[in-house]
Order: C-alpha cells, then sequence, then structure tokens
C-alpha cells in the first residue's frame, strides 16, 4: 500500500466514526503544540514507506491489544481490514505464533510488536538479528518506531479516557489481551 492508497484509507475509515470522534482531539486542542508533534508524527509515519503497510498494521495492532487501547483496537481494526489484514488474522492475533494465518514474517513482526511492549522491554540480539537477516535498517527503524508511536498512542488514550468511536461497529475487531508478563 503506498502513500496515496494510505491516505484513501484514512479518508475512508476516520469519517465512518459513529460516537466519541472527538475525544482525542478535544485534548489535544488544549495543547497545539503538542497537536502539531503528533500530527507530523502521524505524517511521518504515513510517508514513511519502507515497510508494507499491512506488516506496520499487524504490529501497531499487536501493540494496542497488549495495552489494551479500546480506541487504538477499535480504529487500527478498521484500517488493517482495508489494508487486506483477514477477519481471521484479526481472531488469531493472540495465537499468533501457532497460526497458519499468518507468514513467516508476519510472525517475526509479531513477536518484534510482543516484545516492544512487554514491560520492561526486553529486545534480545538473537531476535535483532533474525529481523536484520529478513528486513533492511531503515525497515526496521520504521517497524520499531511504528511500534513505540502506538505503545504512546494507546498509553495516551488511556491516560484521557479516549473511547472507541465505533470504527469497528458490526466488524471483525481485534480483542484485548492479556497484558504482557512483567517479571516476577
Amino acid at each position: 500500500m503506498n502513500v496515496v492508497d494510505q491516505i484513501r484509507n484514512f479518508a475512508a475509515v476516520l469519517p465512518s466514526g459513529r460516537r466519541n470522534r472527538m475525544d482525542l482531539l478535544s485534548w489535544l486542542l488544549r495543547r497545539p503544540q503538542v497537536l502539531a508533534a503528533v500530527g507530523g508524527y502521524e505524517t511521518a509515519l504515513v510517508l514513511s514507506g519502507r515497510l508494507d503497510t499491512r506488516l506496520k498494521y499487524l504490529a501497531e495492532l499487536k501493540a494496542a491489544a497488549l495495552i489494551t487501547c479500546e480506541y487504538c483496537m477499535d480504529i487500527g481494526s478498521a484500517f488493517a481490514r482495508r489494508a487486506g489484514i483477514t477477519a481471521a488474522q484479526l481472531r488469531e492475533l493472540p495465537r499468533f505464533r501457532d497460526s497458519d494465518e499468518f507468514t513467516a514474517d508476519e510472525k517475526l513482526v509479531l513477536e518484534f510488536a510482543e516484545a516492544m511492549t512487554r514491560i520492561p522491554t526486553t529486545i534480545d540480539q538473537e531476535l535483532r538479528e533474525r529481523l536484520l537477516a529478513r528486513f533492511t535498517r531503515a525497515q526496521l527503524t520504521e517497524l520499531a518506531t511504528t511500534i513505540a508511536w502506538e505503545n504512546h498512542r494507546g498509553r495516551l488514550n488511556q491516560a484521557l479516557g479516549v473511547r472507541p468511536s465505533g470504527f469497528s461497529d458490526d466488524a471483525a475487531c481485534v480483542l484485548p489481551e492479556r497484558p504482557a508478563a512483567m517479571p516476577g
């Protein structure tokens, strides 16, 4: 999915929200500098097209499900469906390692998203090497940035009480997962 397709995706999904559409914006308008920074970051991620958009959506959804950000799961599922991620993949996300619904690359990306969202975050050298064996440094940078940004989004939305907007009402939507385990 190229940049133009991503913009079309946004244009199709954003107006489909049925409720609570202004939750986040009403908060960010109180701090225009933060709103501008968030907009700039979101734009940079859309314009950074080194990595397959589907992989980025899967990584975002995995992080959102682990953080349990209802808004992120709602809107993220809508974007993902438009990008060709299937209802079966959304259902199988918690069991991605054992699922036939995902390719080896998708499983690797989901493993990375899970590792980055775990608290504390621990990315071992072996995982990094497997990622670099499959993706360029630019692609890995884009993927890590995407996952880190989704962690930011999810935690910000939860802190401010941003509610789901109905982007995935009556459609397949990823469900919350048990939060990533924290060491005892």
